[in-house]
């Protein structure tokens, strides 16, 4: 697996624009080490715009072709929202492929912005009385380690809560990711590759923790996957399509679903990936070198933590459940998302709520979260202010060396929003829903 630049356990001590509320870069999800291909040559690509904005926000779409540009980043998708209203939407191309047209509804993987998904899937179990926040994950789950392993005893003090917060006492940076360990996985566990879900609940449940539950933030892949599995025991029905029904149905979004490995299984209308690695396929025995984005990890069996697909408009959209209103979430469950942990603020005074990162500041509140994989980068605002954003790109790396990470991406939007004296009073939804 990739190394980050930073940790999410620091994502707090690099907040020098603290009212902004900005955060480390998320952990890719690729392993691959070796150049897939090379971009190509310079001249030969040109910039196209597709979709929609309102009059004077023209400075969001300079500051996305810099970043874009600088990067060779060959697709790119933001959609700008305030008071509820869809003010921006736009589809960026930078390619020298004449069919590559990205437009506000290209389908984007999403990474870790998932999360946000999961725990709103959550929070309607927990709005309807159906289960508690304070419920033991030993009590809702069957947890069987490999043979030979055995249960750490304090996962009976890992609740639904602390999975939400990443307080479960799993921690990648001294243990490793158990979700990124398909090869070993497989040869413990005595199964053939790909692996299911239910092979990484196993193999993640023999892990020692590496912290109290409730003591320690660490950030956790592996305590999200139990999440989606909690969602299914509880709800009777598959992850995703509870999510669909239940999540994203009441507000017309259709277009999001669980995203696919391999190519040749792209979704109609979504965007193809670009990374220099390659990586050994997760879906075969012998490890086959392919393209990392397409194959050397599993997203089919990441969709809770990260592994669902949307457009830039149809995030935007499913964030007004947080902004109230809406019949998905009521005033109390939004408390809940955003009550602070027990573990307090961090050292920059944030904290991670229920799937997303918080800080609160004078006026209210901003919140936040970033995703990547190979292949993939992604973030997501909520300001004080009532503007939000999510900003897509089909790539995470390329030969400049340039960062991929929440700041650098949500700095220059930032700037952009912070510079305008009045906004559009057009609405675009009716465009897309």
């Amino acid at each position: 697996m990739a190394a980050d630049r930073l940790s999410r356990r620091d994502f707090g001590k690099m907040m020098g624009l603290a009212g902004l509320g900005l955060t480390a870069p998320a952990l890719a999800g690729g392993c691959g080490t070796e150049t897939r291909r090379a971009a190509p040559a310079a001249g030969t690509r040109t910039w196209r715009v597709g979709g929609a904005a309102g009059a004077g926000l023209g400075g969001f779409d300079s500051a996305v072709k810099t970043l874009m540009q600088a990067r060779d980043i060959p697709a790119g998708a933001l959609a700008v929202m305030r008071q509820g209203k869809l003010l921006l939407a736009r589809g960026y191309t930078w390619s020298d492929d004449a069919a590559l047209s990205i437009q506000p509804t290209s389908l984007f993987r999403l990474a870790s912005l998932s999360k946000a998904v999961t725990a709103t899937a959550v929070m309607t179990l927990v709005q309807a009385g159906r289960l508690g926040l304070d419920a033991p994950v030993t009590s809702l789950l069957t947890l069987t380690p490999p043979a030979g392993g055995s249960l750490d005893p304090r996962l009976g003090q890992v609740t639904v809560r602390r999975l939400l917060q990443h307080l479960g006492g799993w921690d990648r940076d001294i243990s490793g990711d158990p979700t990124y360990k398909d090869r070993s996985m497989a040869a413990l566990l005595g199964v053939p590759l790909p692996v299911s879900k239910e092979d990484m609940v196993r193999y993640g449940a023999g892990w020692k923790l590496d912290h109290d539950p409730g003591t320690t933030y660490a950030y956790s892949n592996y305590g999200y996957l139990l999440l989606g599995q909690i969602v299914e025991k509880v709800s009777g029905m598959d992850y995703a399509s509870y999510v669909q029904q239940k999540v994203l149905g009441p507000l017309g979004i259709t277009r999001m679903r669980p995203g696919r490995s391999l190519e040749k299984d792209r979704a109609p209308g979504e965007v193809p990936y670009f990374s220099q690695r390659t990586g050994p396929s997760v879906f075969d025995a012998a490890g086959t070198t392919v393209p990392a984005p397409y194959g050397s990890f599993n997203v089919e069996n990441r969709t809770a933590m990260g592994g669902w697909l949307a457009s830039a408009v149809d995030y935007v959209r499913f964030t007004k459940i947080f902004d109230g209103g809406t019949s998905v979430l009521n005033s109390a469950s939004l408390a809940s998302v955003f009550a602070k942990p027990e573990t307090g603020l961090n050292s920059g005074g944030s904290y991670y709520g229920f799937g997303w990162f918080a800080r609160d500041v004078t006026g209210g509140r901003n919140t936040w979260h970033d995703g990547a994989y190979d292949g993939t980068s992604t973030i997501v605002t909520r300001r004080y202010d009532g503007v939000t954003w999510a900003l897509l790109f089909d790539q995470r790396d390329d030969p400049s060396g340039l960062p991929y990470d929440y700041t650098t991406f949500s700095a220059p939007l930032h700037t952009v929003a912070n510079g305008l004296s009045s906004w559009p009073s057009v609405d675009l939804f009716g465009n897309y829903f």
